[in-house]
């Protein structure tokens, strides 16, 4: 007989298999960029479409041919810049904020978000990095929203230029086409759609039982040996499923425009209604559900791909019902 082999079910590269905390995802880990520009946006997706793309790389197959892509449309409205954040490392109890810069001016929606602080204080003389915080306008889109988002977003270069390029946009909006350019690499970072409380077929693949199975069909053999008596975090159990924090990484930015026209179908989209900012395309499918904020940030892993730019020639305008 062959060796028997029998691969775990459900991978353990996610665990645990919590649900996020937050409706807006956070980002840890930022990109060292040299030049000192903001890396971080946040925008809403729409929804799904497909566009035709030029191929550009040279001796490829299918040069200067037009490609079938399919694409994620995300709704980037300005963001305005809330306060400078200062950190200090401290290796025993973590990075600690040791002072804060606010913004003159804010709107007035941002008050449905925290509890605005009116106060100035000054720049330290001495930390290790800063933070910029910002916040959403979603009072600008169609989604029928009003309260912010705030996310931390990341300044490169030194922590000279950082500060400097901080101050300068303290009071003024920041666009997405100031971050992010046509064909650069992107990362994603979402909240996973949530499917509810589902069974262990469903969440971790597990192979169902044959017909003559002692209780169950769509579940486990057993739930481990009887001694010791303990059930090993490692089996699958039923549970809430979805709602993840995910990042992925490496999506290469298509197209950035300001004429929303481009893309808006007739009647507008499903639940969601009309572009009325900036969007990006971005290739492929997105995390998330519609509405949902997706922030998009500066590749950490790029290594050694090339930012490859293709020209959009065509995109659908079909009104999706899905």
């Amino acid at each position: 007989m062959p060796n028997p082999h029998h691969p775990h079910r459900g991978s353990m590269q996610f665990w645990p298999r919590a649900r996020s905390r937050k409706h807006c995802a956070r980002v840890r880990t930022w990109a060292e960029g040299k030049e000192a520009k903001v890396e971080g946006f946040l925008g809403y997706k729409i929804g799904m479409t497909h566009a035709y793309a030029k191929e550009t790389r040279k001796k490829h197959a299918r040069e200067n041919m037009d490609v079938f892509t399919p694409c994620t449309i995300i709704e980037c409205p300005p963001m305005k810049a809330y306060a400078i954040r200062f950190y200090r490392a401290d290796e025993d109890y973590g990075d600690k904020i040791i002072s804060e810069v606010f913004a003159k001016k804010t709107d007035k929606e941002l008050v449905r978000k925290i509890k605005v602080c009116k106060k100035t204080n000054e720049v330290p003389e001495e930390f290790d990095y800063l933070r910029l915080v910002v916040y959403s306008q979603p009072k600008l889109t169609g989604l029928g929203k009003k309260k912010p988002d705030m996310i931390e977003v990341n300044i490169g270069g030194s922590k000279e230029e950082a500060l400097a390029k901080a101050q300068e946009l303290l009071d003024k909006e920041i666009r997405v086409s100031d971050v992010f350019k046509e064909g650069a690499l992107i990362d994603v970072h979402g909240v996973t759609k949530g499917q509810g409380f589902s069974g262990v077929v469903k969440k971790f693949g597990v192979k169902t039982l044959q017909h003559k199975a002692e209780k169950t069909k769509r579940g486990i053999g057993t739930m481990g040996a009887w001694t010791t008596k303990k059930v090993q975090y490692t089996v699958a159990q039923p549970g809430k499923f979805g709602y993840h924090l995910r990042t992925e990484y490496n999506k290469k930015c298509l197209k950035i425009s300001d004429k929303p026209e481009e893309v808006n179908p007739k009647g507008g989209f499903v639940r969601v209604g009309l572009v009325k900012n900036d969007y990006i395309l971005v290739e492929g499918s997105v995390v998330g559900s519609r509405k949902r904020p997706i922030t998009l940030t500066a590749p950490i892993r790029a290594g050694r791909k090339k930012t490859i730019k293709k020209d959009v020639t065509y995109i659908s305008l079909e009104s999706r019902q899905r």
